[in-house]
């Protein structure tokens, strides 16, 4: 595996879609620098938390969720750390078991996953799907250096859900 990926993944469409941003890396390097001081300074209505696959088992690579929306009422809370944390859960595991990216360095190596949940998100379903979704999209693109200067260059002028939709 090379040193650093950086991926971007977008899944789903309206407030339940997932916007998730990953940086992987070597534990000896600047994403275990970034990794570690994320987890040991919380802002208010952002505290990065390790992803689980369910209680007492974090999913390797050790991945940190970073909600990029500050948690914005109980029914928000609840997607953020339930669906979206889940989903985020799902696509590290999914990666793992499509071979995305080696078992092996699976204990050498730590993820940053900044993800958005919109507050107006209300289907639990949707966003645990939409979020796996961008998350393997994510991990795939950085494996992958996706997407290439030429495909910037050929996409013309930028959009997106929220600009110009």
């Amino acid at each position: 595996m090379s040193n650093i990926w950086i991926g971007e993944g977008f899944a789903g469409d309206g407030p339940n879609a997932a916007h998730v941003n990953t940086v992987l890396g070597p534990k000896d390097g600047p994403v275990g620098t970034a990794w570690t001081t994320a987890l040991a300074t919380p802002r208010l209505g952002h505290a990065p938390f390790v992803v689980v696959a369910k209680p007492n088992l974090p999913v390797k690579p050790f991945t940190l969720f970073v909600n990029k929306a500050a948690i914005d009422g109980d029914e928000h809370a609840r997607l953020t750390w339930g669906a979206a944390q889940a989903g985020v859960a799902a696509g590290v595991i999914g990666a793992l078991r499509k071979g995305t990216m080696s078992k092996g360095d699976a204990d050498a190596f730590l993820l940053i996953a900044a993800v958005w949940v919109n507050p107006e998100a209300r289907d639990e379903d949707a966003v645990y799907a939409n979020n796996e979704t961008a998350t393997l999209g994510a991990l795939v693109a950085g494996r992958d250096r996706s997407p290439s200067v030429a495909e910037v260059l050929a996409a013309g002028e930028p959009s997106n859900p929220f600009f110009r939709s």
